[in-house]
């Protein structure tokens, strides 16, 4: 990334407007709730409008809600990834979501939408219906979704222009465009700001401060943990640590992450020249806790932690490195040495303006529990083992 460019790329928090940021925000709380969110996407000179539940936490009542906004004549539809529609019957090799539209006369349920939408379950029979492209509006529908850490798939209806703003008074419901959804994530890290900072200190290096920073929607906080005091006129050792509540917090073997925070630590403390571990609220790769359980009953069916979250329907790593880059620059740190074995962290930060002048190897045994999920990572994802 050129000067100029690391210059925009820090200080382009307008991408969307605060309150743009809390009206998404909101409509996550809303979809995790089983609420109607109403999402504009804008295309080719088109505007397309939907009424939009997330599929987990749909209800009977949620979905007759859904119908009684559409039309007569128009059956909900549900979104879906292309690895579930798949293993439904339909193939698709280039769309990443497909809708399936229920026929009108099968009277089907919350729970049967509920049972298409989960790749945890083996469906023998669709119910009556046809498969069509996903609008721009459902597309923005799914981030949502995945923004929620909900299993991406949604029932939407359409709606007519000339009943949005009616709808979305008279019964409450958020409206979103689909730009805003979308710049979402880079938009939230732009707005960190530092909100507290405490000494403690661990197990492996007594002198830290762990500083918190929050965006401006409220969200989850990042943690800075910082070791010693490193200088910032040199190249700082650095970690990128994504929350691991199974491997960090209760020792969970089936993943190296445990061992990677402890040993991230103690190797800063041992350097005598300080470091900090960014702690980034993004479990499983940045799908979340739920859906990396999810993942985890995948993977003992038989599939490598890529392609269980490929089954979800998420991307193989949906982590975004924004916000690490938003707080080292914050703290005053522009180029840092990265305790790293995954080459995308270097390329993540970089692309938001901090320099990588070295990788460090950060690499530890397998525990037998383990050795698929590594290997995995160095065949697949590249780690550098």
């Amino acid at each position: 990334m050129t000067q100029s460019s690391a210059v925009t790329a820090q200080n382009d928090s307008n991408l969307i407007p605060a309150t743009d940021l809390v009206t998404v925000s909101r409509a996550v709380a809303d979809l995790r709730r089983g609420e109607i969110i109403l999402v504009q996407g804008h295309h080719d000179g088109e505007t397309h409008n939907v009424a939009v539940i997330a599929a987990e936490p749909l209800s009977q009542h949620g979905l007759e809600r859904l119908c009684d906004i559409a039309r007569n004549d128009v059956a909900p539809a549900i979104v879906i990834p292309r690895v579930r529609a798949k293993s439904l019957g339909r193939s698709s090799k280039d769309d990443p979501f497909v809708a399936f539209v229920c026929a009108p006369q099968t009277g089907i349920d919350a729970n049967r939408l509920g049972e298409i939408a989960n790749p945890l379950l083996d469906l023998d029979v669709l119910p009556d219906g046809d498969w069509r492209t996903v609008s721009m509006a459902e597309n923005a529908a799914i981030r949502l979704a995945k923004l929620a850490r909900l299993l991406p798939a949604v029932v939407t209806v359409p709606v007519q222009a000339d009943q949005l703003e009616n709808l979305a008074r008279s019964q409450n419901l958020l409206v979103l465009q689909s730009e805003s959804i979308n710049g979402y994530e880079n938009a939230s890290a732009a707005s960190l700001r530092q909100v507290s900072e405490a000494r403690v200190p661990l197990e492996d290096a007594e002198n830290v401060t762990v500083i918190a920073f929050r965006p401006e929607d409220g969200g989850q906080e990042h943690l800075a943990i910082v070791i010693d005091e490193p200088a910032k006129d040199k190249p700082a050792l650095i970690r990128l640590h994504s929350e691991c509540f199974t491997g960090d917090l209760i020792g969970s073997l089936r993943c190296d992450c445990g061992p990677q925070l402890r040993g991230a630590i103690s190797e800063i403390a041992k350097s005598g020249q300080g470091g900090i571990v960014l702690y980034l609220r993004q479990e499983g790769r940045g799908i979340g806790l739920v859906n990396k359980l999810r993942a985890y009953a995948l993977q003992d069916r038989g599939f490598d932690t890529l392609d269980a979250n490929e089954e979800l329907g998420f991307d193989a790593d949906e982590r975004v490195y924004r916000p690490a880059a938003e707080m080292l620059r914050q703290m005053g740190f522009e180029t840092v040495r990265l305790l790293t074995n995954n080459p995308q962290k270097l390329t993540g930060l970089e692309n938001w303006g901090v320099k990588v002048s070295e990788r460090v190897p950060h690499k530890f045994p397998s525990n037998g529990h383990n050795e698929f999920y590594l290997q995995t990572k160095k065949d697949r994802a590249g780690h550098l083992f």
